[in-house]
């Protein structure tokens, strides 16, 4: 196991940032006892992550969200990165269609790329979004065309009224939820009867060859981004898992897209275009509200 595969069960201990319990600070019979199992054990469930190639135990704050470095790290990435860029935002945005003179919801709105995309088209938007420094990223990004709030989206949406948009963005979102069933609830509630949902996750089989064990394993991991300093958190679901529940919340399955890269890519990496369309790693559906 390495770090890029180090086990992650994030759940509500407070906090924010991430403090340390390994050598020379902390339990050491706790250190020893994840050493060896490489897991973490049920009792400290949602609550550390531990990195094996440094050997220590990491306490993270409850909200997912991109904080600090990250939050920048995640902001510049999104701008010019191959799963963003070239893979996710292609395929969500066709998948969405036209948007002019609807009032969506952009829930988990990042740095406000979506945004600034479904306001170009006609949109008016409403960003929600955990991380302050994306906050601040996003309303750097939109100015005045869009209002962006900090929300932790593992929360209920309060400030929203019932069925007040017409559709609604989640890009790449889901899969970083503690509480995945009350937020789908929650957008179920704010959406319009005929309403449209479009989101976007980690596809079941990138997890399943990247990880190397059961494809039906929902453990929460951390992948290590390519400089080797920032990772995400997230949990993975099979696609039954992900399907299911949306399902089981009242939405209807309008279509299934394996995310591939745009033409694009091409002039970036071939052999990028060629392995990504080999080898799917992000999935994006639509669903509607009856």
């Amino acid at each position: 196991m390495t770090d890029a595969a180090a086990t992650y069960l994030p759940h509500d201990l407070a906090g924010s940032g991430a403090v340390r319990v390994g050598p020379g600070g902390g339990p050491a019979h706790l250190l020893n006892q994840v050493k060896h199992a490489h897991r973490v054990p049920p009792f400290l469930a949602g609550r550390v992550v531990f990195r094996p190639l440094s050997g220590t135990l990491v306490v993270v704050a409850s909200n997912l969200a991109y904080h600090g470095s990250d939050g920048d790290y995640f902001a510049e990435h999104a701008d010019t990165g191959t799963w963003n860029r070239h893979v996710d935002r292609p395929t969500l945005l066709a998948l969405i269609g036209d948007v002019y003179g609807q009032r969506v919801l952009d829930a988990g709105c990042g740095a406000g790329h979506y945004a600034a995309a479904l306001v170009q088209c006609g949109a008016s938007v409403l960003g929600l979004e955990g991380s302050s420094v994306l906050v601040t990223h996003a309303r750097a990004r939109l100015g005045d065309r869009a209002d962006v709030i900090q929300h932790d989206l593992d929360t209920p949406l309060d400030q929203l009224d019932d069925a007040s948009f017409d559709g609604v963005v989640c890009a790449l979102v889901l899969h970083h939820l503690r509480d995945r069933p009350q937020f789908l609830r929650e957008l179920f509630r704010v959406l319009r009867p005929g309403g449209w949902l479009a989101l976007s996750t980690t596809h079941p089989t990138f997890d399943w060859t990247h990880f190397g064990d059961s494809y039906f394993s929902q453990e929460w991991v951390e992948l290590v981004m390519r400089d080797g300093k920032h990772s995400i958190r997230y949990q993975r679901m099979s696609l039954e898992t992900i399907v299911g529940e949306l399902l089981s919340v009242g939405f209807v399955l309008d279509r299934v897209v394996e995310s591939r890269p745009d033409e694009s890519l091409r002039e970036r990496s071939q052999e990028a275009y060629d392995d990504l369309h080999r080898h799917p790693s992000l999935l994006a559906l639509r669903l509607h509200r009856p």
